[in-house]
């Protein structure tokens, strides 16, 4: 099986791109982006298995970039995180996702999560 081709996406570029790293030594091919409309660029040149996406960013928020991006990549699975959940947003963003996480998160827990959101073993990747 190929590499599983993730676009992160989090308006905090330290975070954003440190998880990249954390995700490529473990395999993955991790692409990422600080804004809406910089993931919609990358997804209209190449699309993506996995786009994990941070709920509450300035312009285009998670689920409406969630939106956007199922219609160029139909197919696409999606994992919402955020630092500042409620309950409402928790319902909303269930609604829309496979997964919704508290971050920061243990990296081998999102790991375990993408593994269950992608329906393969962890020996697969």
């Amino acid at each position: 099986m190929s590499a599983l081709k993730i676009l992160l996406v989090d308006d905090e570029e330290k975070f954003v791109s440190a998880l990249a790293q954390r995700l490529a030594l473990r395999g993955f091919v991790a692409e990422w982006a600080v804004s809406g409309a910089e993931a919609l660029a990358k997804a209209s040149r190449t699309t993506f298995d996995l786009a994990i996406l941070d709920v509450k960013m300035p312009r285009l928020g998670g689920v409406d970039l969630k939106r956007e991006l199922s219609r160029i990549m139909p197919g696409t699975r999606f994992i919402f995180f955020t630092g500042h959940g409620s309950e409402d947003e928790f319902k909303v963003c269930s609604a829309e996702a496979s997964c919704y996480l508290v971050k920061p998160m243990p990296i081998d827990e999102l790991v375990v999560n993408i593994h269950r959101v992608m329906g393969i073993s962890p020996k697969e990747n």
